[in-house]
């Protein structure tokens, strides 16, 4: 009687396990990464980008000149009133402040967890960080209505040696935003010197030569100065790494410290960080999907990582999600009738609308991406990550204006309506943000080639390619023992 062989689950053939999906597909090589990525600002400009451009800055333009508007006229030229003297002003803000969290999550803590997909899309969503943070700093200035006396924000004495007051939120914003955006830039500039560098000895003209040159600070790829890089790239991922939760954390302090219903929460800062994460990824995709179709890099933005972003917009989205049902249920479960009201309000009082678009938004539709075949398809994704975007801007909406245009008493509440300023500052921000994108990917490599090229197989020392078979049906004494 023959015996039965039972094979342990780890005695498997490595060559029969399920093969993790490459990085990079196609089995393209370094040199196809170098020429492909740095082709993209070498090459002539495309038509395209000049009518694109030429819209997007358009739209900023007239954004900038609403706030020029504002400043000689007033803030009554903004819908602001009483009781909501909160509104698109700071709504904005802290949209544009959410969008960028992605970008330090992708390069930091992915970095530190070793997370070699990120290597294809940090450098795209680093750049995202900080033109959402330009975009986000304008309306606090503008906000203060005397846009000469912004300079109270900052932690200076005034004339009477009178300091701000430390102990507000407003105050513990300037420095939470001020660091993120500072380190944030340190961090996108560092990953970018190894492929200045590439970009420097690729260069044709004088003017780029001169450029690059300057910008890459000497590098030359030596071992020693790759050692002191990626010391430095760890540090700055360390440090990054709690801004990701202490930013958001603070600007939510602004309204969970007051005392007004539907504020007055504990919640607020996760709730805050997981949906500027679940936002961020959202634009990350609005931003990359279109670029990747243009400039044909399917071989290294692969479905890949469009599956694992969309797994990510799926949690952070049902977390945000179970913090909506959580609100509702402290508000009843604590048996304050202003909290109760709050809520019900949001959803069924005059601004309905705004409480139902920013649930369908961030709670139903995300739900979509349970499929597969919904995160393998690139109309479904794209329209999941557009309502996304729409649902965190009526997320802010309706934290802020919904619950301040009815507050504890009936005779002062109120309605709040937009006007044509406010709406055009709002747009123009957007068209700032997608004409500094625009900029970024046709003088910059849009993908880190430096950190590409480790995720490819060649990149490893013990790499061997595979020999071609000969007639004889023998493939050599290297590929035998490859």
């Amino acid at each position: 009687m023959a015996e039965t062989q039972v094979s342990a689950p780890n005695m498997v053939p490595f060559e029969e396990r399920m093969p993790r999906p490459p990085l990079v597909e196609n089995n393209r090589s370094m040199a196809w990464i170098t020429d492909v990525i740095a082709g993209i600002p070498e090459a002539k400009t495309p038509l395209w980008w000049y009518i694109t451009i030429a819209i997007t800055g358009s739209i900023g333009a007239f954004g900038v000149f609403c706030i020029f508007y504002l400043l000689f006229t007033g803030v009554g030229v903004w819908g602001n009133n009483i009781p909501v003297g909160w509104a698109f002003g700071i709504t904005n803000f802290v949209f544009w402040i959410g969008i960028g969290h992605a970008g330090t999550l992708i390069s930091a803590i992915l970095h530190l967890c070793r997370q070699k997909w990120r290597t294809a899309i940090n450098r795209s969503s680093e750049a995202m960080t900080l033109f959402a943070v330009m975009c986000a700093a304008i309306f606090p200035g503008i906000h203060v209505g005397r846009v000469w006396m912004a300079w109270f924000l900052a932690p200076v004495p005034v004339p009477n040696w009178i300091w701000p007051n430390f102990r507000s939120p407003l105050m513990w914003d300037v420095f939470a935003v001020s660091t993120y955006f500072t380190v944030s830039v340190l961090f996108w500039f560092l990953g970018l010197v190894p492929d200045l560098g590439t970009m420097r000895d690729r260069a044709k003209s004088k003017v780029g030569k001169v450029a690059y040159t300057i910008l890459a600070l000497g590098w030359r790829g030596g071992n020693r100065q790759w050692r002191h890089w990626e010391m430095a790239y760890l540090v700055l991922a360390g440090i990054s790494t709690p801004l990701v939760l202490s930013v958001h954390s603070t600007v939510s302090f602004d309204f969970a410290t007051s005392i007004l219903p539907a504020w007055h929460t504990t919640i607020f800062p996760p709730y805050f960080v997981a949906g500027a994460i679940f936002g961020g990824f959202a634009m990350v995709l609005t931003l990359l999907i279109p670029a990747r179709s243009i400039y044909k890099l399917h071989d290294v933005i692969t479905w890949n990582h469009i599956d694992v972003m969309c797994k990510i917009i799926l949690l952070t989205g049902s977390m945000v999600g179970y913090a909506y049902v959580m609100e509702f249920f402290v508000a009843y479960y604590g048996a304050n009738p202003y909290e109760r009201f709050a809520f019900l309000n949001r959803y069924f009082g005059p601004m309905w609308w705004g409480g139902w678009c920013m649930f369908t938004c961030n709670v139903v539709v995300p739900q979509l991406f349970w499929v597969r075949a919904f995160r393998r398809n690139l109309i479904t994704v794209y329209f999941v990550a557009m309502c996304v975007n729409a649902g965190m801007w009526f997320e802010r909406f309706s934290i802020f204006v919904i619950a301040l245009h009815r507050d504890f008493l009936p005779s002062s509440w109120g309605m709040y309506y937009p006007t044509w300023v406010d709406i055009w500052t709002f747009v123009g921000t957007i068209g700032i943000f997608v004409t500094l994108f625009l900029l970024f990917i046709r003088f910059l490599p849009m993908i880190a080639m430096s950190e590409v090229r480790t995720v490819l197989p060649e990149a490893d020392p013990h790499y061997h390619p595979p020999q071609p078979i000969s007639a004889t049906g023998s493939e050599g004494i290297t590929g035998a023992h490859a």
